[in-house]
């Protein structure tokens, strides 16, 4: 499973536009809490959004799309409505990258000619370990208010 569309609910709360990217990601998770610093960094548009899986955001996105209960993965959601797509494992990361632009878009693109059983596979040892990855210790984002208004509940 890697992209999938389904209705989804407009939320009129969101501080960008409704076309921004949002990234679902895991909020108890360093490795992850260091990915999202990473993408704020380099977004230059300033318009991707984050919320963490277990919360009010993350939570809905998984309920518009029941399949995603057993996915261990980050989300890259786009479009809303009849037209929201969610992609996961390595496709979710790739979209990322091509979002970011420059080197990385450069990599996101690259990253696709590798065949995606065998990113997916690099993606799921990657997602196993990530909390040895991180140091172990539990994830704390300080956002700063201009990230604030990215990030969802």
């Amino acid at each position: 499973m890697t992209a999938m569309e389904a209705p989804a609910t407009n939320d009129s709360t969101n501080p960008t536009p409704s076309d921004a990217p949002l990234l679902v990601y895991d909020g108890e998770c360093a490795f992850c809490a260091r990915s999202v610093q990473f993408i704020q960094r380099f977004d230059r548009r300033r318009t991707v959004r984050f919320a963490a899986r277990d919360g009010v955001h993350g939570r809905a996105v998984r309920t518009r799309h029941p399949a995603l209960a057993a996915v261990d993965s980050l989300l890259w959601v786009e479009g809303h409505g009849a037209r929201e797509v969610v992609r996961t494992y390595s496709d979710a990361a790739l979209a990322a990258a091509r979002y970011l632009g420059g080197i990385w878009g450069l990599l996101g693109v690259l990253g696709e000619v590798v065949p995606r059983p065998v990113r997916d596979t690099v993606y799921r040892v990657i997602a196993r370990n990530r909390h040895r990855l991180g140091g172990g210790a539990a994830a704390c984002i300080v956002f700063t208010p201009e990230e604030r208004a990215r990030t969802l509940d």
